[in-house]
């Protein structure tokens, strides 16, 4: 009698990894491993004490995205007009061979400053993403100034301490009061809520939320505070104003750790709830509450973001927020204390990997945020030097997320201007370019990746095979230096051996220790972390009075109305005020299902994200414009017009629109994105982009 044999299910192999998106979350992964080519179900690592198996709902649903069909699998080269998505495959041999030939013949017209590495933060893996400086270094090409993202943040910051690191975030679940300003870490990092609600479950801590809308993280706080974008300066001088009122200030401390605290006083006493509740749109009585809640609690732990440094007076915000703790002195208290990111604990010899040892500090900086300026041309953005003429890109898309699209869009349709995109889908930049090349997801090849939200190193090594003919940004950077002339050692070390040399050489031990570990705990011990030997300036003095061309940045390349920057605390009144002709102020939140233009391919993300590129608006302002919840609108102001819908909503305040994003441009019915609306004039004292800070106005569609 024939009886069928049933196999055992073989168990399902657990990859370990790291998250690669620009999110300070990092989050730590356990991947289910189907074979040498597929990935099932991804979740956070339960055993990572940061992570605690929590991760966002986008990451979690990572197989749609790494084997979704519309990947890039082949190089390719432009046969028709650009943008106009015309290619054909060719070998990457030809491919290469190519670039190196544009890139060499750029250099012989117009000098090695003509041609432009250009890259950011798709993957936060130091090997793969910060490689590009090697090419960079060895051949003297033109240098990159990083300015969308943390300068206005990171300046702001260390205006206060001297130093990007604080509390163990880890902290944030042994707080009394969790203050979360300027990020909202439902979309964005979500593992600050679960250490937020941590404290409130196992402490009855209270959650404070300050933001420009009534998102997912302000409708969870115990206390919502609304303010108007850009005007967060004006809220934090009128909690101090009333912590001084009130006896709360911890004078003892004040006098031992801050540098200028009486004249401090004497500054914000001016500067009442009345005088805020003006500026910012909150009402007094919630100015009196937040400020009552701070100073009844002495492990108040006030995590900082990135959001509200996005506007023309960021760094003035950052810096206003982060003097709160100092004047309560809840430095002092586990729980307690500023956080923003922790970038300064890692120290890093990232020498081999970039080639920085090579570095040519007479070679030019060029901003990333005027991409459109310098690819047009402008001689203040080009530093008066050679025009871009060659440009290879890797991990980022200009095209949709730089500031001032019209612009950009106008330089990159320029003829004589080479591209090379190196990506994982046909993006609007991909769609620029003269060759494509198909990249590596970051299960597909081996890195290292250090938390900006938390405290590890954590590696993130090769699980499965690339589909198709796709390759690491190391590889091409490789097989480019080749073909181009640059030499370095290395461009000679794979992957693993850049990992292992750069731990040792670091003081992170090996490459092995790590595969073993999985991470390193980098958190600095409790007195390091809370400043409590001194801050990091030669005094030890907490600045509340900060030198500000001074301030200590990685990259202090000196932009924007240095000059103007107020000395103390303030509202720093160089935001981008409404008007009579744009009566309405836009901010480009974080959507929930993006992560800038990442994921916006996924069908899940856009579903997230309600199925379109919408704006938000204040149901008055809506019916006083004649504008229906649905209805197509037109946003616009002198950079260009975006046409999207309205979504008609009254957790805005009135006068402020919010578009969450980062849509493809496609996705607009003009092929704008909301991108053409935002400025790319520099924020002092060190760049960056205001993309949350801007006039527009607002009508129904024609």
């Amino acid at each position: 009698m024939n009886q069928s044999v049933r196999q055992p299910l073989q168990p399902i192999r657990i990859g370990h990894s790291a998250c690669p998106h620009d999110c300070p979350s990092t989050c730590a992964l356990e991947v289910e491993v189907l074979d040498d080519r597929t990935i099932g179900r991804v979740r956070g690592a339960p055993d990572n004490a940061y992570t605690q198996g929590v991760i966002c709902a986008k990451v979690a649903r990572y197989a749609e995205r790494i084997h979704h069909p519309d990947r890039l699998m082949r190089p390719m080269r432009r046969t028709g007009p650009k943008g106009s998505g015309a290619y054909q495959a060719i070998s990457w041999d030809d491919a290469l061979d190519l670039v190196a030939e544009k890139f060499l013949e750029a250099e012989r017209r117009h000098g090695a400053q003509s041609v432009w590495p250009y890259y950011y933060a798709g993957t936060m893996g130091l090997v793969q993403r910060d490689g590009i400086h090697r090419l960079r270094h060895a051949k003297k090409y033109s240098g990159f100034h990083s300015t969308i993202c943390v300068n206005a943040s990171y300046t702001g910051f260390a205006a206060g301490t001297g130093r990007i690191a604080g509390p163990d975030p880890r902290e944030m679940a042994k707080s009394d009061l969790v203050v979360i300003w300027g990020t909202n870490p439902v979309n964005t990092q979500v593992n600050v809520m679960t250490h937020a609600t941590h404290a409130r479950k196992d402490r009855g801590a209270k959650i404070v939320a300050v933001d420009v809308y009534m998102n997912g993280t302000m409708e969870q706080a115990d206390l919502a505070v609304m303010v108007k974008p850009g005007t967060d300066g004006a809220l934090a001088c009128a909690v101090m104003h009333c912590l001084f009122r009130d006896g709360k200030a911890d004078w003892d401390y004040l006098e031992k750790y801050t540098d200028v605290p009486r004249e401090l006083e004497a500054h914000v006493r001016s500067r009442d709830p009345q005088w805020a509740s003006a500026i910012t749109g909150c009402p007094v009585e919630t100015i009196e509450e937040f400020a009552r809640l701070v100073g009844a609690t002495k492990r108040a732990y006030f995590r900082l973001g990135y959001g509200f440094s996005r506007s023309r007076n960021g760094p003035v915000n950052m810096h206003a927020a982060s003097c709160i703790p100092a004047v309560t002195g809840a430095w002092l208290h586990e729980g307690g204390g500023a956080f923003h990111n922790n970038a300064d604990i890692y120290h890093w010899d990232k020498s081999t990997i970039e080639g920085s040892d090579m570095r040519d500090k007479s070679v030019r900086m060029l901003d990333q945020s005027r991409v459109g300026a310098i690819l047009t041309g402008d001689r203040e953005a080009l530093r008066n030097g050679p025009p871009v003429a060659a440009m290879l890109i890797q991990n980022t898309n200009p095209v949709s997320v730089c500031p001032d699209q019209d612009v950009v869009k106008r330089g990159f349709a320029r003829e004589d201007l080479f591209v090379c995109v190196h990506e994982q889908f046909m993006t609007e930049t991909a769609r620029m370019a003269d060759v494509v090349l198909p990249a590596t997801m970051f299960m597909e090849h081996d890195d290292v990746y250090q938390g900006g939200g938390h405290q590890y190193i954590i590696l993130g090594p090769k699980l499965i095979e690339p589909p198709g003919e796709c390759r690491s940004n190391h590889t091409v950077n490789c097989g480019l230096a080749k073909r181009v002339g640059a030499e370095h050692p290395g461009f000679a070390m794979s992957e693993r051996e850049l990992i292992d040399h750069t731990l040792r050489k670091s003081g992170w031990g090996t490459l092995e220790r790590l595969e073993r570990e999985k991470w390193i705990d980098c958190q600095p011990d409790f007195d390091t972390a809370h400043y409590i030997k001194g801050f990091a300036y030669p005094d030890g003095k907490f600045r509340f009075k900060p030198d500000w061309p001074k301030v200590p940045f990685r990259m202090a390349v000196h932009a924007g109305p240095i000059a103007a920057m107020p000395a103390l605390p303030d509202h720093w009144s160089i935001i981008e005020e409404a008007d009579e002709a744009h009566p309405m102020r836009l901010a480009t939140s974080p959507s929930r299902g993006f992560l800038n233009s990442t994921f916006n391919e996924t069908a899940s993300s856009r579903a997230a994200n309600r199925g379109r590129p919408e704006v938000m608006i204040h149901p008055e302002d809506a019916g006083k414009l004649g504008i229906a919840d649905g209805a197509e609108v037109v946003i616009g102001n002198t950079r260009g017009q975006v046409r999207l819908h309205a979504r008609v909503f009254d957790g805005v305040r009135r006068g402020v629109l919010i578009a969450e994003s980062i849509w493809p441009n496609d996705a607009y019915p003009d092929g704008r994105g909301i991108n053409t609306v935002t400025g790319a004039d520099a924020i002092a004292p060190y760049g960056g982009a205001a993309f949350h800070d801007n006039r527009v106005w607002i009508r129904p569609s024609a």
